[in-house]
């Protein structure tokens, strides 16, 4: 899967523009707040139709602008064009694909398809639960919509569970345990499913970049909660802690992605190398995850992940995250000399939010 032309109008600090993207990708070089990453961010926007970096809509808009529009034609199979647009009157925000909306977002996503790998990605091994579910909702729902719908469901009636308890309304919160425990199993399910298939690749990857043995990657929930039949009984043992706190303790918005080394946790043993390599490791996965599942190479987004690493680390890394005739790769630095060795894609400059071929 492969960009072939990007629009941009109103979109952060960039200049509007309309590109002809090489069919490899491209580096983006220029200093610090020059928008190399907000370029980044607008390739990426039409795949989830949010911010890579968690901002909402408004802040992606330019300062004080009526909104922004961001358009990629992609080449997959037919050329396909997915487009958004945000108006920052009223805060309305429209999507389509091929010129036609779709009924609902879950349509729409991961029609253009894409990775994205940034500095702050780090915390995948160094932050809390929540950067590691996050991760693995996005990659499940790119790779399965049956996931993303059901994560949909599964929101939907934790926050309607939650508003009761907070009332103190247990009947009403009981009212909501059906739709809950099965969007909340299929989760729980796909998610035991992929780090079951994710573990040996994660170790394979860790020592691949230099950083020795003994890793572990394991899925952490509630015992049996991958079966809709265990959650009836598991919400009743909560319920008085839950009325208590005004909020559900049990289920999948509650569970980690536990990374080990040696046995012992690595966000608090690793060193930042080693830290560094298990989040450049999950990325990988997410990579080969999301071609398997969806039959095409996704598009790779690098953000100055280069600068961290020596020459050693930096090699290895390049030949895992560069390798694959296929591959688009889009990624930036803030000179040439931070580019990985035997680097072979064009360079552009990025200027005051102007790109420069």
């Amino acid at each position: 899967m492969r960009l072939r032309r990007l629009v941009a109008r109103g979109f952060r600090n960039l200049a509007d523009l309309d590109r002809e993207l090489p069919p490899g990708g491209v580096a983006l070089l220029g200093a610090n707040a020059q928008g190399k990453t907000n370029l980044l961010e607008a390739v990426y926007y039409p795949v989830l139709f949010r911010s890579l970096r968690g901002a909402p809509d408004q802040e992606v808009a330019r300062f004080e602008g009526p909104g922004f529009t961001v358009e990629a034609e992609v080449e997959a199979g037919p050329t396909a064009t997915v487009a958004a647009s945000y108006a920052a009157a009223g805060r309305r925000k429209r999507i389509s694909v091929d010129g036609e909306e779709p009924a609902r977002l879950a349509d729409a996503v991961g029609a253009w398809l894409a990775v994205s790998f940034l500095p702050d990605d780090v915390a995948l091994a160094t932050g809390n639960a929540a950067v590691r579910r996050a991760y693995l909702d996005r990659l499940l729902a790119l790779a399965d919509r049956r996931y993303l719908r059901a994560l949909s469901h599964y929101r939907a009636a934790l926050a309607q569970r939650n508003s009761a308890l907070r009332q103190g309304r247990s009947e009403v919160a009981s009212a909501f345990d059906a739709p809950l425990a099965q969007a909340g199993a299929e989760i729980v399910a796909a998610r035991e499913r992929w780090t079951g298939e994710a573990a040996e690749r994660f170790t394979a990857e860790f020592e691949c970049l230099g950083e020795g043995a003994g890793t572990r990657l394991h899925y952490r929930c509630g015992e049996g909660l991958g079966q809709a039949e265990s959650w009836r009984p598991a919400l009743a043992e909560a319920m008085a802690r839950d009325l208590a706190r005004g909020m559900t303790s049990v289920g999948p918005h509650r569970d980690d992605l536990v990374l080990e080394l040696g046995g012992k946790p690595l966000r608090e043993f690793g060193s930042n190398g080693q830290q560094r390599a298990a989040a450049v490791a999950l990325k990988l996965i997410e990579l080969a995850s999301l071609r398997a599942a969806r039959g095409t190479e996704p598009a790779l987004l690098l953000d100055d992940v280069f600068a961290a690493f020596d020459r050693d680390r930096q090699a290895r890394l390049a030949r895992r995250l560069l390798a694959g005739p296929e591959r688009q790769v889009f990624l930036t630095a803030p000179r040439a000399d931070e580019l990985p060795p035997g680097l072979d894609l064009p360079v552009w400059r990025v200027e005051n939010g102007r790109v420069i071929a």
